[in-house]
This record gives C-alpha cells, structure tokens and sequence, in this order.
C-alpha cells in the first residue's frame, strides 16, 4: 500500500534533509505505529504519504514513495486524499465547519452526495465516535477530547484505504484515549484499512496491537519490528521513548525482558516463578519518602460556575459545583478528571477570565474578587492547553519576551532570562525561528517558557507534556521540579497518568464539577471507583502486583513512586 524507496525530504527554507535515505514498505491492512523524538521527521514522513509535501510544504525530494501503487509526485493532493484521510494533531487546523454536522459532512458535500444520504451517514458516523450529541455545538465549543473525536469522524465518513493518525491521544483524558485506541482498533478489522499511528504514548497505544512499531532518529528509521522485540531491547531507553511503567518495575526488579514472555501488554507478559520473587524482594526493600507539611497558599471555598447563554442568560452548563480545596505553598499537584469535568474552567475563574457566581479564591490570606486579570498573572501564571491561543508575536525570542517588555523590564535583563528559559525548555536554537515554523509540541514549549520567563508565585500548566517526546517532557518536567523546589508552587491540569504518578505530591480528581477525591497520586489510582467516575485509567503498576500476588496495591505503586524519584534524582 505505501512504499519507501531510498527517500529523502529537505524543506525548502531548510539547510539540512529532514528525512534521510527512507526505505520502507507497508502492507494493504497493516497497523503500524511509528515512534521516535520531536523533530526526528515523523509528521513530515507523514505528511509525504497524504500529500502535505509538496504540495502545502515546499522542498526538495529524492527517491521513491508510492501510494496504492501509483508514485505520489504524480498525483494531486486532491487524488491522494481520496486514498488517504489524516487526523492532525492539532484539531483546531482542521476544522471547516460552522458546526460539528457541517465539518463531518465536508467530505461528502463535496462528492455531491444527496442531503438524505449525507445527514444518514453524518449520523451514523458521529455515533460510531460518540458525538452525536454535540452534532449542533461549533467545534471551537467543544473540548479538546471532542474535537479529535470530530476530526476522526470527519475523516471516517470519506471512503479511503489509508487512514493517519498523528499523536491522536495528546488531547485525551486517559479512559476516552483508551476508547479511541479501541475505536481505532475496530475500524482495523472491520474495514481492513491501512493504518499508521505516531503517538508517544506508548503503552496506551499498544492497549491493543499493533503490526510492526518503526522507531526514528534524526531523519532515519533506526528500527522496524515487532512490539515485543522492541520492548525486549534497550532501544527506547537509547533514543529517549519512554518505556511502559510495568517494563521499567520489572527492569528495577532485576527482571530480565525477552520477546518470549510477550512483553508487549500487561495482559499478556508471562511471569516465571523467579521473576515474581525478584519483584517481590524489590517491593519488600523500597523505603517510601514521607512528605513535609506545608503551608496554605491558596484555598478554595465553595466556588460555584454556570456558563451562561449570551443572549437570554439561561443556564446552560453547570462547569463547577461548590468545589473547595487547598493548594499548599510550594508543592507540585495535579488536578486530573474526564474532558469537560471543569478542570479548564476553574483554572479560568481562578485567573480571573470567567467570572464565578459565589464562593472564594484566597491568596496568601488575600480575597482575589477585586483583582483584576493582570493583577491576578503577576501572581499565578496559566499555560493554556492550546498553544494557538496565546501566542501573538511573530518570533519565537518575542513571544516569550513580551510579558517581561511589557512590565517595562531593563532590555539586558530581558535577553538573559528569555535565553536562560529557551535554554531549559529546549528552544534556544530555534530563538530567531517564525513560531508558524514550529510543530505543535514546539508551540507548547513557547507557551511555557512565555510564562516561566516571568516567575510566577504558583503555575497553572494546562495539559503541560501533551504532544512532548519522552525527552522533551522530562526536560519540561524537571525544569519545573527545580523551580518548585526553590518554593514555586505548580499545578499541572494533565490526563497524563504517568506525569502524577511520577512528580505530583497530590492530586484533585475533578469529576461532574465536582472535586470527588484529594489525595496521593498513588491513592487515586487504586481506587477503581474514582477511576471509573472520574474517566482515569488504572496504571499498569496495578496489574503487575496482582500478577505477581501482591495484594497491597497501593503499597506497591507508591513503593515504585518513591523507588523512581531516588533513580531520577540520583
């Protein structure tokens, strides 16, 4: 179906080739997921395949790739989009609808199918990837976890041979991204198509199987094989991927990973009875970290939302229901729930974006009701899970630089804080780079170090490491633990299990607008019932212990949890 012969790719505006000497083959009904850093050439090799480049991207090509047989430089993008549809990464770019309907139906309104047909098919098809109830909403309305459902439907509903995914869990809370893995899976065997997945996600995606996973490094495929080879070799760990959480206990229990045991699920590894002793000895001799109490720096009482409609002030969405809780003086917490639990809108009403109905914010003692915006950002920073939303500035040097120019800061100062930021945050070769040159990881990146630059009190991050390689979310991360550990408080709003589980001291389970637990990371998630109202996902950690007869479960993960803090910080 797809075919790379000696390939390479160089962007016009580009010195260097951005895919290098591509060979690969992909069969008619295969699943592959494609894996690999930021910038290693993923989405451009995608982007060759559906006709992006170049067509919309510009540059030079060498070599070969065919599609369905017939040699892509010689078809219209047109042509190849009748063979291939493509799930972006950043939902928003995709959108032509004014509605949910209208942008499912784009396709099919084009191909002049009749309106009876058409709105039977819309139907069906949002109802496969359950959106049916939004089919009116504009897709800017909906949350970022609803606008990827719209995008996959809107590429569905076209009959084509090939369907792409790029990063198609960033946006997902974790139980929706176990249903869109699932769903995935489904259109795999009850059509047959062809399907390509770059996720770095790793072990959600392999929630189900895949084919063949092809790992890239710098341009290059480095590696083309089965999951359980992959899993079974050091050569995630080499090229900063990270690791399914049950592989890296099991590496720290000594336990030795081989293609045999079918590493590839939780479900289906196979355990001998040494290597359930080696786990438990492991378990037994992890001493936990107990954490310092700290004092209060933020409470939340009683706060109450409703979203009003515009043009009669009626009720239309109840988003927080009297929610209080603390957040203390330099801790890192995660608040985590389903998309649309509220997560978003209390961080809005916090900054003083939406106004609440009743209730409280106090800061330091200090009732922030009279605070205005700008006077409420000099105190907590709010990094936007959308990166397209705050940037305004044309250079990537601007942008992180405008709120320190605008506060009238010394221009010397200026230039040393933005480098020393891009620095940490992984930009500074990009400094004098376009923003619109970026991916959309990169965007996010900018965001963040935008705020990072001016030193905040406490730090809201909005799904901070969606769409991040293993290497740039640690870097991310562990930038963020050092300024928390000078006294910043961070909270991370993240459908990243992972991500509480490996740096927050807490976390806020927001479910139905309302907060439904406060607790450990690893508390929240042994508890099947939060997991359940609440959207979450049980980590694998979880599994292992029952597989290997430990029944202290939470002991277990929080044992891990401590465990791979002193591995980190060591």
């Amino acid at each position: 179906m797809i075919k790379f012969e000696h390939f390479s790719f160089k962007y016009t505006a580009q010195a260097d080739y951005t895919l290098r000497d591509i060979n690969l083959t992909i069969n008619d009904g295969e699943k592959v997921l494609i894996i690999g850093p930021s910038g290693c050439g993923k989405s451009t090799l995608l982007n060759c395949i559906n006709g992006l480049v170049p067509f919309s991207y510009d540059g030079t090509i060498e070599g070969s790739l065919t599609v369905d047989g017939k040699e892509t430089k010689d078809l219209s993008i047109f042509e190849l989009s009748k063979i291939v549809g493509t799930v972006l990464q950043d939902s928003d770019a995709q959108f032509v609808g004014l509605t949910v309907a209208e942008d499912i139906a784009f396709a099919l309104e084009n191909d002049c199918i009749p309106t009876e047909e058409l709105k039977r098919r819309v139907k069906e098809i949002a109802k496969l990837v359950n959106i049916e109830s939004h089919l009116e909403h504009a897709p800017t309305d909906i949350s970022g976890g609803q606008k990827q459902r719209v995008s996959l439907a809107g590429v569905m509903i076209d009959d084509v041979k090939v369907l792409l995914f790029d990063e198609p869990l960033a946006n997902l809370d974790p139980e929706t991204g176990k249903t869109a893995i699932e769903l995935i899976d489904s259109i795999h065997k009850d059509t047959g198509v062809t399907e390509i997945i770059i996720e770095h996600r790793l072990e959600d995606v392999l929630w189900r199987d895949v084919d063949r996973i092809v790992l890239m490094g710098d341009g290059k495929i480095v590696l083309d094989t089965t999951p359980d080879e992959l899993l079974s070799s050091d050569a995630l760990i080499k090229h900063g991927i990270r690791e399914p959480l049950y592989i890296t206990a099991l590496k720290y229990a000594g336990v030795e990973i081989t293609p045999s045991m079918l590493p590839h699920s939780i479900d289906t590894i196979t355990l001998t009875d040494e290597d359930i002793a080696k786990v438990k000895e492991w378990y037994l001799k992890t001493e936990t970290e107990k954490e310092e109490e700290k004092e209060v720096l933020l409470q939340v009482r009683d706060i109450d939302f409703t979203y009003k409609n515009d043009r009669n002030g009626a009720s239309v969405h109840h988003a927080l229901d009297h929610i209080s809780f603390d957040v203390m003086k330099g801790e890192l917490l995660a608040i985590v729930g389903r998309n649309g639990a509220g997560k978003s809108t209390f961080s809005k009403a916090l900054c003083g974006f939406e106004r609440i109905d009743s209730g409280k914010f106090i800061f330091k003692g200090e009732d922030m009701a009279p605070l205005s915006i700008k006077e409420r950002a000099d105190r907590i920073g709010y990094v936007m899970q959308n990166p397209n939303q705050m940037i305004s500035k044309v250079q990537i040097f601007d942008e992180v630089a405008l709120g320190l120019r605008t506060r009238n800061v010394p221009e010397d100062e200026v230039e040393r804080r933005v480098n020393d930021t891009l620095k940490i945050c992984g930009l500074w070769e990009f400094r004098n780079w376009p923003v619109s040159a970026l991916s959309y990881g990169q965007k996010k990146r900018v965001t963040i170090a935008s705020i990072l630059v001016l030193e905040p009190e406490m730090i809201i991050l909005d799904e901070p490491t969606a769409g991040q390689d293993y290497y740039h979310y640690t870097e991310i991360m562990n930038f963020l633990e050092e300024i928390n550990s000078r006294g910043v408080t961070i909270v991370l709003i993240t459908h990243d299990m992972h991500l509480m589980l490996e740096y927050a001291t807490r976390g806020i389970v927001f479910a139905d607008s309302k907060v439904i637990k406060d607790s450990t990371s690893y508390d929240i998630l042994t508890d099947r019932d939060v997991i359940s109202r609440a959207s979450l996902k049980e980590t694998s950690l979880y599994n292992l212990a029952l597989k290997c007869g430990l029944n202290d479960t939470k002991g277990f993960v929080e044992h891990f949890i401590s465990f791979e803090r002193r591995v980190r910080n060591d």
